[in-house]
């Protein structure tokens, strides 16, 4: 019998403890495993190389990403560092130019040392794409959508252009999870997760996870994740697992709320632009529909100066500000000094990642709670869309 998603993130091979019946997975915290005798050694040696409980999140990611082998590690970017140790001194990358603060850092700082270039490119233009490529690129690195202005990439048209040139695909799929968006079925052969974000969904764990489409490339990354060690433990891959079973809900009721305070915040005259593919002046919106199950819960806006961005945060209530994004409780943050704040400002502003820009992440909240709040908090700032006073006041009688 074959089941949706929601009824898998429930019903999979870790249902129940084979041994005893019991409804969740237990947490084996042995760091050693005593062998039979010298000759034949169990499945498990040493906790760094495989564990019980980690093992369990890793074949559920799989399961849930239509994966061959999934892997979990101590944090997203250990997740993402491990995977471009597949790459050799020489190789060239290419890679979505408004990419998350941490990746950039690790493309631009540390593989750099090594020997491993790269191009920063639009991956939302596919001639773009094909311009940039060079005799030694060996990967394609996409965000989509990306961090944190939004942009769609068509996974399978790039996944196939990386196979013309004998290239992999890797895909970082936090914003969406494999509950609005699988890449491995798009064509690419790695996905990635922080799932610090909205698989374990309560900002009390770092975790990252990884999963591979092919035996051959899971086996590279089995071998560099033994090697590097940086995996995760096991009380938080025990919270990671809880925190998948409720994802679906999860990720449903905060996605109709982005839709209405997306929608909320284009009308507004202190917002200048909105940053949300489930927009219909989105330019990303008809292949956003057409390669995954919805937009998202996060979202980008922005002001018409710092000045309001300093008002308007200091007058925001419920959203906390913070770093990170996909949790219960709604995160608003400043990409500029917080999930950007490695890329240079030079860097930044050149992909429009401006000092007005903030980034939301939408919780459990009530829609309506979150708009009544930030129409409250927008009174404070003194800049409106072409300085039309009389503007404000219709739209603020409108609202009441």
């Amino acid at each position: 019998m074959s089941h949706s998603f929601q009824t898998k993130l429930l019903h999979n091979r870790h249902k129940f403890d084979k041994s005893n019946g019991a409804v969740s997975v237990p947490i084996q915290h042995a760091s050693t495993f005593h062998q039979p005798d010298i000759d034949s050694f169990g499945k498990y040696d040493y906790g760094r190389s495989a564990n019980p409980t980690r093992e369990a999140l890793e074949e559920t990611i799989a399961h849930l990403e239509e994966g061959t082998r999934g892997f979990a590690f101590s944090s997203g970017m250990a997740a993402i560092s491990t995977a471009f140790l597949l790459l050799s001194q020489g190789d060239h990358v290419l890679i979505s130019e408004d990419v998350y603060g941490g990746t950039y850092r690790m493309v631009s700082e540390v593989l750099t040392r090594y020997g491993v270039a790269h191009t920063f490119v639009d991956m939302t233009d596919l001639g773009k794409v094909k311009a940039a490529i060079q005799a030694n690129t060996k990967l394609l690195y996409v965000e989509t959508p990306s961090n944190p202005l939004l942009k769609v990439t068509d996974i399978t048209a790039v996944s196939t252009l990386a196979k013309t040139i004998g290239a992999w695909t890797f895909v970082d799929n936090t914003f969406l999870t494999p509950s609005l968006q699988k890449p491995l079925e798009l064509g690419a052969d790695l996905v990635l997760h922080s799932a610090t974000k909205f698989l374990s969904g309560h900002s009390d764990v770092v975790a990252g996870l990884a999963v591979a489409k092919d035996p051959e490339l899971a086996d590279r990354l089995a071998f560099l994740q033994n090697s590097f060690g940086a995996v995760l433990g096991v009380q938080d891959a025990w919270l990671v697992l809880r925190g998948l079973k409720t994802l679906h809900v999860r990720l449903e009721q905060s996605q109709k709320s982005a839709y209405k305070i997306a929608s909320y915040l284009e009308k507004h005259p202190a917002v200048k632009k909105v940053y949300f593919p489930g927009l219909t002046t989105h330019p990303g919106f008809t292949l956003q529909h057409r390669q995954a199950q919805g937009p998202g819960a996060v979202l980008s806006f922005e002001l018409h100066s710092e000045e309001d961005l300093r008002k308007f945060v200091g007058k925001v209530e419920i959203p906390v500000f913070a770093v990170s994004l996909g949790a219960v409780e709604s995160i608003l943050s400043f990409p500029a000094k917080m999930s950007h704040a490695a890329m240079p400002e030079s860097e930044r502003l050149k992909r429009g990642i401006t000092n007005s820009l903030l980034r939301l992440s939408v919780g459990l909240e009530s829609a309506e709670d979150l708009i009544e709040d930030f129409e409250q908090a927008f009174q404070h700032t003194i800049t409106a869309a072409s300085g039309n006073q009389e503007q404000r006041r219709v739209y603020h009688g409108n609202l009441r």
